[in-house]
């Protein structure tokens, strides 16, 4: 049988740990945090309906059947005034703008400049134009009304008219961040800008939702109205050298529709390689004035011919559906879509499980020195390091007797 003084001595080793446990800094466990909740997804700007894919539309009694045979990836149809979504497919679909972009363009370098104020072109700011775009023909060196820039932006599409503006305003870049400040204002999410004039870019992207927007901004502008409907002018022309005097020639809008659809205001046509065809109109009738954007249909001449059949229906259309969505207003704020969690009001996160109560901190961790330093835990490990002392104890003297057995 082992004597006291043995015992004592098998126990010595983990009882000496015992002072370097105490005055070892304890491992305090962390208090129980509940998982914070996930973020609100984020809100579909003008309507839970217009994130859904396929077409949106809610007919009454009498209401016309929408077009039959419309390609567009993505299009819109909406009441300037009211701001009402009639019918929409896919209206946030993100694609290439082509030169409906130069919308957002004029919405934010058209108030900047009196268009009386004569210009001379130096010669860097026609460079840097991407090749094969659409010009107006403006000349280096030579003087221009801002109000012939913006006619070769809204009638000739002019990239070139683009760049004059663009560094009137201050350079290319300094003009795309505030195009792109002036999509946020707006609320136009899913633009991203990266040149003025609309030409291909990599990254650069909008929706018929954001088109829709710029135009209905634009057309507040009595100036942008103007020349959005101008089908026709003449533009400022080279220095005949023989005589000394500057000629001029003649420049019609592209937009197909204009002069031809009954009642149409403009606004804007473009067309790239990678874009497409895209249009975004407007159109007055019987007092009503209604707005129709068409993002890359089957042809060139599809983007037209949808657009006219889709500003016909919303004509017959008006009072004869529920609408599905709105365009939403600058500044506006845009309820975030409810979450579903339990607790939350709509559109805010439920709260945490166990929120501290109001005007008490969470109770922190012990500093060394605090009372018995060690805390709950901290016991709880010496004695675990007794324990496992103690039945290494046991154990050795059950194999000790099992030897002398």
């Amino acid at each position: 049988m082992p004597t006291c003084s043995k015992i004592a001595r098998l126990l010595a080793a983990p009882v000496a740990a015992l002072p370097l446990l105490i005055a070892a800094p304890a491992a305090v466990a962390a208090p129980f945090e509940p998982p914070s909740p996930p973020p609100p997804p984020r809100a579909v700007v003008g309507g839970e309906r217009l994130g859904l894919p396929g077409v949106q539309v809610s007919p009454l009694a009498g209401a016309p059947a929408l077009p039959g045979d419309l390609t567009g990836q993505s299009w819109i149809v909406a009441d300037a005034a009211s701001g009402e979504v009639l019918a929409a497919s896919n209206p946030h679909l993100r694609l290439a703008p082509a030169s409906t972009l130069k919308i957002l363009f004029a919405d934010t370098v058209l108030p900047k400049f009196d268009r009386d104020t004569v210009h001379k072109v130096a010669p860097e700011e026609i460079q840097g134009i991407g090749a094969g775009s659409s010009l107006v023909g403006i000349k280096e060196d030579l003087e221009y009304k801002v109000e012939d820039l913006w006619r070769g932006v809204f009638l000739s599409s002019g990239n070139d008219a683009v760049h004059v503006l663009a560094h009137m305003n201050g350079g290319v870049q300094p003009t795309v961040a505030e195009m792109q400040t002036r999509a946020e204002a707006l609320q136009a999410r899913d633009t991203r800008v990266v040149s003025p004039d609309g030409y291909d870019s990599d990254g650069q992207v909008s929706s018929a939702y954001d088109l829709t927007l710029f135009a209905r901004a634009g057309l507040r502008n009595p100036d942008f109205r103007m020349y959005c409907a101008t089908r026709d002018a003449m533009f400022p022309g080279a220095v005949d050298k023989n005589t000394g005097q500057r000629g001029s020639f003649g420049i019609a809008n592209t937009d197909r529709l204009l002069g031809k659809y009954p009642g149409l205001i403009g606004v804007k046509n473009g067309f790239t390689t990678n874009a497409g065809s895209t249009f975004v109109g407007a159109a007055e009738r019987g007092g009503r004035t209604l707005l129709v954007t068409v993002m890359h249909p089957s042809s060139y001449q599809k983007v037209y011919d949808e657009t006219a059949a889709l500003l016909d229906w919303g004509f017959a259309a008006a009072g004869k559906v529920t609408p599905v969505g709105k365009l939403v207003e600058e500044g506006e704020t845009v309820a975030p879509t409810p979450t579903g969690q339990a607790g939350g009001t709509a559109g805010a996160p439920a709260p945490p499980p166990h929120p501290t109560p109001s005007g008490s901190a969470a109770p922190a961790a012990r500093a060394d020195g605090d009372e018995d330093g060690l805390g709950p835990a901290g016991w709880a490990a010496v004695g675990l390091a007794v324990a496992a002392g103690g039945a290494g104890v046991l154990l050795l003297l059950g194999r000790r007797r099992a030897a002398r057995g």
